[in-house]
């Protein structure tokens, strides 16, 4: 799964290394994005214009908001069979735009705490995850925009600690994910990023609790062993 990703890049370096258009958002460094809360995407290719969506998708048949807390993550495998997924993956996808993300690897030890690793690409540059959205009408009228992350099987870097992990487009490929095209073309694409163009390290806790968003969440955790 992914459940807590970062975008520590500021607006002005995002539109530079993605060749995203100018844009009047601005906005602080998040280095411990979780569910419920509105992340950066990208809904239009023609304009490529950056939208907040509600991480948790409400499907538009929902009867209430809280089911957006279950549908974080859409499993890549069975997303076309999924009421809650399937409408949206054939309609209406989007890019989610990140440059790391975090999973816990579990205690061998019954009862140990788990260890939080981030993950992120070797060059350090954004990335975009790919994502499906809905427009939920609530009973006063109002929308919400929302949004799921979909996942694949983990690669070499990521399955020594999880076997998920969200599904990775570079600048060269994002854009290819909005475009019009055939099931089979979508389903071809939806692989685990390549392993050797990724890197990792173990984080302290900090990042444990979603009050924390801050640059500790991902500084490297010194230890004698190694993820590899």
């Amino acid at each position: 799964m992914c459940g807590r990703f970062t975008l520590s890049y500021k607006t002005k370096e995002l539109q530079l290394a993605l060749g995203l258009p100018e844009s009047t958002l601005d906005w602080q460094p998040r280095y411990n994005i979780a569910p419920s809360q509105p992340i950066a995407s990208i809904l239009d290719i023609q304009t490529k214009k950056i939208e907040f969506l509600r991480w948790g998708l409400v499907p538009g048949w929902a009867k209430d908001i809280s089911i957006g807390n279950r549908l974080i993550n859409a499993r890549s495998e069975t997303i076309m069979e999924k009421p809650s997924f399937r409408n949206a993956f054939v309609r209406r996808r989007c890019l989610i735009l990140a440059d790391g993300f975090f999973e816990w690897k579990r205690s061998a030890s019954k009862g140990g705490s788990s260890q939080p690793y981030y993950f992120f690409l070797k060059d350090k540059q954004p990335f975009a995850l790919a994502g499906i959205w809905e427009i939920w009408q609530g009973p006063d009228g109002g929308e919400v925009w929302s949004t799921a992350i979909i996942t694949c099987d983990a690669n070499d870097v990521v399955k020594s600690v999880h076997d998920r992990m969200p599904l990775i487009f570079d600048k060269d490929q994002m854009f290819t994910w909005l475009e019009d095209r055939p099931q089979n073309a979508l389903i071809e694409m939806m692989k685990p990023y390549p392993a050797e163009k990724m890197n990792a390290y173990m984080v302290g806790k900090a990042v444990n609790s979603p009050f924390n968003d801050v640059e500790e969440c991902i500084k490297e955790k010194k230890t004698n062993s190694s993820l590899f």
